[in-house]
């Protein structure tokens, strides 16, 4: 029977949902002119559970992050996972905390803020996903030091011109159902520009994203950077992005990510 994944020198982790739609699913790819791959996770940085396709064990964090765990019943993004932003989140928040993180997938390309309110398919599965993460590490003895979750998402609900108010509205009413599920913060990537030729601004989304992390304390703003990837030809085609736009991202957001928890904890 294969051996079950250690984690390296650490019995306590940071459990970390990856939330939202296909730039935090990731569909990351390089060119000969963004030619810059996903990198590799740090010895003992992070790990990867599986609640669906392997939920009995843990796996060192590869790219494309979370491309088997698909749900029939909930979160199913198809083989459409390329490369994403999570390794480079996880090296850079680990390399400042020294805490390891697992991850757990919750991501979905196309989908709405209205697909992840309670009761939906998706909010639902990633809850099920959560809860059997936290029964694995009880079992195996892993103390969970903080349970998070990054979210990325609101270019669907840009295409279909939502307004700020109404994102706003529909975002707390999520986030108030993590919070019940302990979930401590909600670590924001805001997003980015639209690249086609509609006319189609997501102004109000990133607004909206902006005003939830002035108004509500657990939910802190890590990154802002896609919104430059359109002006550096980075953008790969309407709504995503090169891998390179991805690493730099996750570096940033887990950066920041780090120095809000290192704050908090007085470090």
């Amino acid at each position: 029977m294969e051996n079950k994944c250690v984690i390296k020198n650490s019995k306590t982790v940071d459990l970390f949902l990856f939330m939202g739609q296909s730039n935090m699913a990731g569909r990351g790819i390089v060119s000969e002119k963004w030619a810059q791959p996903a990198p590799q996770i740090m010895e003992g940085a992070g790990y990867e559970y599986r609640a669906i396709s392997a939920p009995d064990k843990l796996y060192p964090l590869t790219e494309p992050f979370g491309r088997q765990e698909n749900a029939e019943d909930g979160i199913n993004d198809g083989n459409m996972k390329t490369g994403s932003l999570v390794t480079a989140f996880v090296n850079a928040c680990y390399q400042k905390t020294g805490v390891p993180i697992v991850g757990v997938s919750a991501s979905k390309g196309g989908s709405s803020i209205l697909q992840w309110q309670p009761g939906t398919p998706y909010l639902s599965d990633t809850l099920r996903r959560l809860a059997k993460a936290r029964r694995f590490l009880e079992k195996e003895g892993i103390f969970i030091r903080h349970t998070f979750m990054l979210w990325c998402q609101g270019e669907t609900d840009g295409d279909h011109h939502m307004t700020a108010g109404d994102y706003q509205s529909y975002f707390m009413q999520m986030w108030e159902r993590m919070k019940m599920e302990g979930v401590e913060r909600c670590f924001l990537i805001r997003i980015g520009r639209y690249n086609g030729a509609e006319k189609i601004s997501y102004e109000d989304i990133r607004q909206a994203q902006e005003a939830l992390a002035q108004k509500i304390p657990e939910v802190v703003m890590v990154s802002r950077k896609f919104a430059e990837m359109k002006a550096r030809g980075l953008m790969k085609d309407e709504f995503h992005y090169y891998q390179q736009a991805y690493n730099e991202v996750g570096i940033q957001a887990g950066e920041n990510t780090a120095e809000y928890i290192r704050m908090e904890s007085g470090l």
